[in-house]
């Protein structure tokens, strides 16, 4: 070899030597680390306050989800401590995320609305039933002042729909569907099973708890919390997540990677992932018992691809066209099949064939829940039950009995066992039972 090769060569050496190589997170550890960080590997040892800041947001439109989210993730959780955790407003519940109503602890409040404020903004003052009013945006942001001084203690919609066509002189539909979204409000806890009542009232969000006015990086602040509870994860997850653009998401991690908040890792694919730095990643084998979690559940709804913990070919099931998040079962970390409340009992609906060994961790947690829900709302999501009367596809239907349960009591209802499955042939249970003997010919067994 030539002087001039050797000289090229070691030009040519200089030139790749690439950064250090990043960490390949498997599909199977992105599912643990999932799991371990929302507090799904195993129950800990938390108020509610704490927790719901563990988990960065617990999506909050059906108001009970909250409370089963957190007893799926605290040992010996007593809803009424979340009931406290409301009342002196620890906890809140807002418009943010995704457009949608969030549990948050009220010292994120006030960043992660700055960070969502001004894409909830463009999610209502360009839409048609704003713009119908005849109010500009000027207008519009006009009524906020007396809004915020209205709510200072809690109002219900017809008052602050009265108050706005006082100040307009007219009412004018449209602009209280559009500042109810946007304005720093919370919604009001009330004497409902789950702290809220439907109409809801509405507060003002008012200052932030303990003080402290001094800017901050609000899209970094809310990123930092969201791969705490959620990383590693890709740019595209927490646009998911949130919904921002990607420029402005592109930005923040940009600036976090460079102040050495969050490291850079790379996923299945050699996909790009960022992470809280120092965090640490749990074992690909790290056992996963069993969760019953609610309807729209943040680990459902928190990534891009939701793969990481639902299949996806069950993923239609689960998630439903109008928006609708059912509530399902983990086996093994994994969506396996959903759930719902049935004469005082839960009602299991498998997508796959699970073995006894499973069935037993699914029927101690539905044991479990059934004590949790009979002090509150037996019958929750009732209101969903025609995802099940439309027909689920399935692989086999459960419907477990509480512990205690007489043997005249098991009879009457044609179960074989506390964990028993249908009789196929007895007549209350004909539709669904044909629903199973068609779904096993639809799903993998």
């Amino acid at each position: 070899m030539t002087e001039a090769e050797i000289a090229r060569g070691r030009v040519s050496h200089r030139a790749a030597s690439p950064r250090p190589s990043r960490l390949v997170v498997s599909p199977r550890q992105l599912n643990r680390a999932t799991l371990g960080r929302q507090m799904l590997l195993r129950r800990e040892s938390l108020d509610a306050a704490a927790a719901v800041q563990r988990v960065c947001a617990l999506q909050a439109q059906h108001p009970a989800s909250p409370y089963l989210a957190l007893w799926n993730r605290i040992g010996g959780f007593d809803p009424a401590d979340l009931d406290a955790a409301y009342a002196r407003r620890e906890v809140v519940r807002a418009t943010l995320m995704r457009v949608t109503l969030q549990t948050v602890r009220a010292e994120d409040y006030p960043e992660f609305h700055q960070a969502m404020v001004g894409m909830l903004r463009h999610s209502r003052l360009f839409d048609p039933r704003f713009t119908s009013s005849g109010l500009s945006i000027a207008e519009a942001d006009a009524l906020l002042p007396a809004v915020a001084e209205f709510t200072a203690r809690p109002r219900t919609v017809g008052e602050i729909e009265e108050l706005l066509s006082t100040l307009l002189g007219e009412r004018k539909k449209g602009v209280w569907w559009a500042l109810r979204t946007f304005a720093a409000l919370h919604r009001a806890p009330a004497d409902g099973p789950w702290s809220f009542d439907d109409p809801p009232s509405f507060v003002a969000a008012g200052p932030k708890p303990g003080g402290g006015d001094a800017p901050v990086d609000a899209v970094g602040w809310l990123l930092r919390s969201y791969l705490r509870a959620f990383g590693p994860a890709s740019a595209r997850d927490f646009a998911q997540f949130t919904m921002l653009r990607r420029p402005t998401i592109a930005e923040a991690v940009r600036a976090a990677v460079l102040a050495g908040e969050i490291t850079e890792l790379a996923g299945p694919d050699r996909e790009p992932l960022i992470d809280v730095a120092g965090a640490v990643l749990p074992a690909e084998d790290s056992v996963a018992p069993p969760r019953l979690l609610p309807m729209w559940d943040s680990v459902l709804l928190a990534y891009f691809d939701r793969s990481r913990i639902i299949p996806a070919e069950y993923r239609p099931l689960v998630i439903r066209r109008n928006g609708d998040v059912l509530p399902v079962i983990l086996v093994d970390g994994y969506v396996a099949g959903v759930w719902r409340p049935a004469e005082g009992r839960i009602e299991i609906t498998t997508f796959r064939r699970l073995s006894e060994e499973e069935w037993k961790g699914v029927e101690e947690e539905s044991d479990l829940l059934t004590r949790f829900l009979a002090g509150r709302e037996p019958d929750v999501y009732r209101r969903y039950a025609h995802w099940w009367a439309k027909g689920m596809p399935s692989t086999e239907i459960r419907l477990l009995l509480p512990s205690i349960i007489s043997a005249e009591q098991s009879c009457r209802t044609g179960m074989r066992s506390r964990a028993g499955v249908r009789n196929a042939h007895a007549r209350p249970w004909t539709y669904r039972s044909h629903t199973l003997m068609r779904s096993r010919r639809s799903l993998p067994g």
